[in-house]
């Protein structure tokens, strides 16, 4: 498994979780279901995107 620590400064989003969702989704489509190393870049910056985009629930007590 490849881990890396981005250096650049992120800018937080003003989409929702389900417009970077369906980002996510195209970009599978477009590559074919094999991304490449730019592809991989950007699959990873949306993946952020959407985590903070997405709504967070209440941990169970």
């Amino acid at each position: 498994m490849l881990h890396n620590m981005s250096t650049t400064v992120e800018i937080a989003s003003d989409r929702s979780a389900d417009e970077v969702n369906e980002e996510i989704r195209a970009l599978w489509r477009r590559s074919g279901g094999t991304l490449s190393v730019e592809q991989r870049e950007e699959y990873q910056r949306l993946v952020m995107e959407w985590a903070k985009a997405a709504p967070q629930t209440a941990k169970a007590a």
